[in-house]
């Protein structure tokens, strides 16, 4: 009987250790937002279907950081310049229709929020929408936004919680449709976490 306790203590402790091998292994940060939803978060929980990849990686949407004068070329900047999550940088989801949006009041407050499945020591988290009469029939540009983020939240090179959430007023003025571009820069490494939530004002 001590021979057969002794084997299953060995195994539980290999399967613990192979455990977290899987859980640090990669450890680069990695979040996403739900509030207002992404649309990666869509994808993830089966709001939008037929998404690729991103429906089981919706933290994984990671580029090189300075946006807006570097990081991802414009039409992939919902994707984060990666190929493999390119359904996010389409106006369309991959059914055809529309992404579904939130609906927000321009000139009052929003309490936006982040899920970390990493976390990274961090410069900031930068959020940007899109102009009044911007081009929604084609990938998100640069020309696309107000390239001065209406909402900038310094974060001092410090690891943020396993749920974000901080307020911000958004811009008044705007009408319909539009995309909020969230950007949380990474201070200890060359990148940034992007995602574009869709809303209507």
């Amino acid at each position: 009987m001590r021979k057969k306790t002794k084997w299953y203590a060995a195994v539980l402790g290999l399967s613990t250790a192979g455990a977290l091998v899987l859980s640090s292994g990669g450890a680069s940060g990695h979040g996403y937002t739900d509030l207002p939803v992404s649309r990666q978060k869509l994808c993830q929980n089966g709001t939008v279907t037929n998404c690729g990849d991103i429906q089981w990686e919706p933290q994984s949407v990671e580029g090189t950081k300075g946006f807006p004068g570097s990081g991802p070329a414009d039409g992939t900047i919902c994707s984060g310049g990666l190929s493999r999550f390119s359904q996010l940088s389409s106006p369309k989801t991959p059914s055809g229709g529309a992404w579904p949006t939130t609906r927000v009041t321009g000139g009052q407050s929003y309490t936006f929020r982040w899920q970390f499945t990493a976390r990274h020591a961090t410069t900031d988290f930068k959020y940007y929408v899109t102009k009044a009469g911007w081009n929604q029939n084609h990938n998100l540009a640069r020309s696309d936004l107000n390239l001065t983020p209406f909402l900038t939240v310094p974060y001092n090179s410090q690891q943020p919680p396993a749920t974000l959430s901080h307020s911000g007023t958004l811009p008044s003025g705007l009408s319909g449709h539009h995309v909020i571009l969230a950007v949380w820069t990474i201070a200890d490494t060359g990148n940034a976490f992007y995602a574009c939530s869709d809303v209507t004002f």
